[in-house]
């Protein structure tokens, strides 16, 4: 579940960034994979997913909001759930905060 405390509020100026999105209009079953789905094809959908992401003017604040929003499924920012969970890692703590 997404983490709702760490969302940024509901005034308007931090949402916008979504008005500008490659996938506004694509639905979420591009980005978001049916329970039980493995192998080739999540695969397939996690690759759609990201060649959107590839070309989307507002990625980093995208995946920005993901990381910050602990944001637990579905590709983000061009990052898959596990993706992101490896970036939030000890190990990570410092590649996330640039990436982001």
């Amino acid at each position: 579940m997404t983490d709702v405390s760490r969302l940024p509020g509901s005034a308007h100026h931090h949402w916008q960034w979504q008005l500008r999105a490659a996938c506004r209009n694509l639905g979420p079953g591009r980005f978001y994979h049916p329970a039980g789905e493995r192998g080739e094809e999540r695969e397939g959908r996690d690759e759609a997913a990201k060649r959107v992401c590839a070309v989307c003017p507002v990625r980093a604040a995208c995946l920005e909001h993901a990381l910050r929003t602990r944001e637990p499924f579905g590709v983000w920012g061009g990052l898959t759930e596990e993706e992101r969970r490896t970036l939030r890692g000890p190990a990570h703590a410092s590649a996330a905060r640039t990436t982001a």
